[in-house]
């Protein structure tokens, strides 16, 4: 998801995702980022934890981070408060992280619920 350049990793996100998100479209883009939850997950237990995060740090280019900088990361985008991220909060945690993405969102969205409507007639 992120490209391995020393840049700051954050940079590197916010210039890919929105980049992504066009050339994807949204179906393409969560399921990209679903892919990405896959590679972080513990795969016993289904989320993203502590310790699948400081496994799996590398591909996103975080190796350099701490454990307190991975545990905020994660604090960050843990919705329910039960200190591992599911799917969804991953996913919402990707666009929050990208603000172009949100400015975008609206289209992404509205792209997505045009396919199900067309899907759906």
């Amino acid at each position: 998801m992120l490209s391995s350049s020393s840049q700051n990793p954050s940079t590197n996100f916010h210039d890919f995702l929105p980049l992504m998100a066009n050339k994807l479209g949204g179906d393409g883009l969560i399921g990209e980022l679903c892919n990405g939850f896959n590679l972080l997950m513990d795969v016993d237990k289904g989320v993203i934890t502590i310790d699948s995060l400081k496994r799996n740090a590398a591909l996103l280019g975080l190796q350099d981070l701490s454990d307190n900088d991975l545990r905020d990361m994660l604090k960050e985008g843990d919705f329910d408060g039960d200190g591992v991220l599911n799917q969804m909060e991953f996913c919402v945690l990707m666009f929050r992280l990208s603000p172009e993405l949100m400015e975008a969102s609206q289209f992404v969205l509205e792209e997505a619920l045009q396919q199900e409507f067309d899907d759906f007639w």
